[in-house]
């Protein structure tokens, strides 16, 4: 842990740390703050991410929380209680305010979104006490100072010392103001010694005053005297105090009683207020800070997006995209100094350190951070002066504890790895670590001056090159990371525009050996025509994820005209069977009327006649409309098969775009259209879309019918009273829901109960705008408590 904790050091988590515990007053908050470390099991850290998340959507959506969370600790106080102690005024008040704070916060969150089920978790447990609350209240004024009305003894007690004290000043005023007193007192007016009523006599007349000395000026000029007329009435006072006092202190042993009865209520209550304020610590820090939930994994993955380091100025900052963990697990990082590397370097350890600890991450949304077990940091010149260790031997004992420590799932970072010593040999050590960590499968970034380096970035799998932007032309760098491009020095160029002697120049670039000059032009060259390939790679990655996508969309769309078209086919189903049911209805009522005729008496036939026959053409007429309803049920589309030939009344045939089986009512007629029957619905068809059925499979298909009518009337004699819908979408949703409510309808149940869940709310909005509009729909509304609330619906069918 050791380790550990100098890494956080190095990588400046404690000063993110003490900018979160800015947030709160509460010594228990900011000891736990004090304490946070990352977690190192990815679903721990995903929680106390979720924990960041909703604090700061609520943030967002409601504003700050209506009280100061940060309260006194007042566990101590309460177990005293438990055991008969006896609390004073500031520790009830200390409670009373928790309790206000428990209360106005469970108010608070219920306002939350619903999946901040973190947050509404905490607000069913915690447990209100108002009536304790506003007894605290109602008792206590201020840390001194107990209400008149904390009791009806203690408002008999006070008024009698007010009276006596009016009484008092009344009786001392008129000594101070007579003219037979005036001149033995010192000053006219009336003082307190030793909680008495005295009045300041000159010492030389202190035989002229009858009463009791309580007090001598300094200069030995003044007595501070209690008159005898008032002795008795300061002495009833004193007594007065007494009983005040006694009272005071059975009203604080009531209260205290109370709070030992309440214990459990305010252990729990003390426990979340706490929790939240730590919740909302961890929010406003995500806020301030522009900052967002990482995604989380243990695989070593890093994608930063638009990084920006959180303790550099806002206005300075240079946002990066960094990429570690998949293709490679090892960044090497070249480049001048003050190019950035180290801050780079930081920002992948600071951001890993506090994605783990739950923190959000200065980054764009969708960034992902890598939970590791352990994060290790050589950065800077550490070396302790007592210990007189030069800057290698300082960063190889850092390295040599790094190596022993390390495991698999482990993060380390090296400044300048290999430097302080003989070029050649840093560099090989350098890479003899790197291909070290390797082994051990580490996540590694290291920064460094070595162009060898360069080299075995490039010709290693698993690990990249990358550099900081420098800008040339204005010897500034931009501190922008490229990953893929390795760093180059410039010095020759920065030498110049600082206007060294050219001829200087000139002869550097003669002593630096023509290898040397190939090897930086070849890596460069390589790693232009790498970046080139992995571009197209990309690309064509690309280009199959759209293609596979298309074919699956492709593919969804053919299902979705599949269930349409049997959809349509069912509803026409319906539809047809509410129009027949209707007729039914009609000539049921014509029955009960010429019954009704009947019974009338009207026997004479024309009158019955023209009853009768009024009624006939009223159901012929009701028999055209069902068959043109019918007929318009299902709209036939032309298709191009070898039509049938001599089509007859009574022949079966298939319909082709709807792969239906159906049996001729009518010959074509001159246009080509067939009237034929599918099931209960007839329609028209035209003869391109038929095909006929062989005589056996027309006999199978009338005895089909038979059966499926049968099946049909029985189903409608069992529907059920309720459809559950949940984890459907809306579109699929609404297809159940219609179908059952054409059913129900049907059937004659009304009311009927759809059963969506809770959720976010967005599948029972949906569906109750459907509804609105749904011709059997009379009303609808919300569940009520015991029939399932908001998550389901209740409908009155008309």
């Amino acid at each position: 842990m050791d380790k550990q904790n100098k890494a956080f050091k190095v990588l400046e988590f404690d000063k993110i740390l003490e900018r979160l515990s800015s947030y709160t007053e509460s010594k228990d908050v900011k000891k736990r703050i004090e304490e946070i470390v990352p977690y190192t099991e990815l679903e721990d850290a995903r929680a106390a991410q979720k924990e960041t998340t909703e604090a700061m959507s609520t943030l967002l959506k409601l504003g700050s929380p209506p009280v100061n969370l940060s309260v006194e600790n007042v566990l101590g106080a309460v177990k005293r209680t438990e055991r008969d102690g006896v609390l004073h005024t500031k520790e009830l008040m200390n409670i009373s305010r928790l309790l206000y704070v428990a209360r106005r916060m469970k108010s608070y969150i219920d306002e939350s979104a619903e999946e901040c089920t973190i947050l509404h978790g905490i607000e069913e447990a915690i447990i209100t006490a108002k009536q304790l609350e506003d007894k605290i209240n109602s008792c206590i004024v201020s840390e001194n100072e107990i209400a008149d009305d904390a009791s009806p003894e203690l408002n008999t007690i006070r008024r009698k010392i007010r009276n006596l004290n009016g009484k008092i000043k009344e009786n001392l005023n008129s000594m101070i103001h007579s003219t037979h007193y005036k001149k033995f007192l010192q000053d006219p007016i009336v003082t307190m010694r030793s909680d008495r009523y005295v009045i300041p006599v000159k010492s030389e007349y202190r035989g002229e005053v009858n009463g009791i000395v309580h007090d001598t000026s300094a200069s030995g000029a003044t007595l501070f005297i209690e008159p005898m007329s008032v002795v008795n009435n300061n002495n009833e006072i004193r007594d007065l105090h007494t009983k005040e006092q006694q009272e005071i202190e059975r009203i604080l042993a009531e209260l205290s009683a109370l709070v030992a009865e309440n214990s459990h209520t305010i252990f729990v209550d003390y426990k979340y207020v706490t929790e939240l304020d730590f919740m909302f610590c961890k929010g406003r820090l995500s806020l301030d800070m522009n900052a967002n939930e990482p995604v989380l994994n243990d695989k070593g993955i890093i994608r930063y997006k638009k990084a920006r380091h959180p303790l550099i100025d806002k206005e300075k900052v240079v946002a990066n995209d960094i990429m570690l963990g998949g293709e490679y697990d090892t960044l090497v990082i070249t480049g001048p100094n003050t190019g950035g590397k180290t801050v780079t370097l930081k920002t992948i350890g600071l951001f890993s350190i506090m994605a783990a600890a739950g923190l959000h991450i200065p980054a764009q949304d969708n960034s992902e951070a890598a939970v590791f077990h352990h994060i290790f940091a050589d950065i800077g010149d550490e070396q302790s002066i007592e210990q007189s260790l030069s800057t290698f031997s300082s960063h190889m004992v850092n390295t040599v504890s790094i190596l022993e420590n390390i495991d698999f799932n482990s993060l380390a970072l090296f400044d300048e790895l290999g430097a302080g010593t003989d070029p050649t040999e840093g560099a090989a050590l350098a890479i003899s670590i790197l291909e070290f960590l390797r082994a051990r499968k580490a996540t590694t970034v290291a920064t460094t001056h070595y162009s060898e380096l360069k080299l075995f970035a490039l010709s290693t799998d698993g690990v990249e090159n990358a550099s900081c932007e420098f800008d040339v032309a204005t010897l500034q760098p931009t501190y922008k990371l490229l990953i893929g491009v390795p760093g180059k020095s410039n010095a020759f160029a920065i030498s110049r525009r600082l206007g060294l002697d050219e001829r200087i120049i000139d002869r550097a670039n003669d002593i630096l050996s023509d290898e040397d000059i190939k090897f930086e032009d070849v890596i460069t060259d390589l790693e232009q025509n790498r970046a080139k390939a992995r571009k197209e790679a990309d690309e064509a990655a690309r280009m199959k994820r759209e293609l596979t996508d298309l074919r699956k969309q492709i593919e969804n769309d053919r299902i979705k005209l599949k269930e349409n078209k049997s959809r349509i086919l069912d509803e026409a189903r319906r539809e047809a069977k509410i129009l027949v049911m209707d007729a039914k209805d009609e000539a049921n009522s014509i029955i009960r009327d010429l019954e009704k005729m009947r019974q009338q008496g009207i026997s004479n036939g024309g009158n019955l006649d023209k009853k009768t026959s009024a009624m006939r053409d009223k159901l012929k007429k009701k028999e055209d409309t069902i068959d043109k309803a019918m007929a318009r049920a299902a709209k036939p589309k032309k298709t191009y098969v070898e039509p049938p030939k001599n089509l007859k009344p009574g022949a079966t045939v298939k319909i082709v775009d709807m792969n239906q089986e159906a049996t001729v009512l009518k010959e074509p007629d001159k246009n080509g259209n067939v009237r034929v029957q599918a099931g209960i619905i007839k329609m028209d068809v035209h003869i391109t879309n038929l095909r006929k059925v062989e005589e056996k499979k027309s006999k199978e298909l009338a005895e089909k019918y038979v059966r499926s009518t049968r099946a049909f009337e029985s189903k409608s004699k069992n529907v059920s009273t309720e459809v559950d819908v949940r984890g459907q979408n809306l579109e699929e949703a609404w297809m159940n829901v219609e179908k059952f409510l054409d059913d129900c309808y049907l059937a004659g149940i009304s009311p009927v109960s759809i059963i969506h869940g809770k959720g976010t709310g967005i599948l029972r909005k949906g569906l109750q705008g459907y509804m609105k509009k749904h011709r059997y729909v009379k009303s609808f509304r919300n569940g009520r408590y015991g029939e399932g609330e908001d998550g389901v619906t209740i409908v009155e069918l008309k």
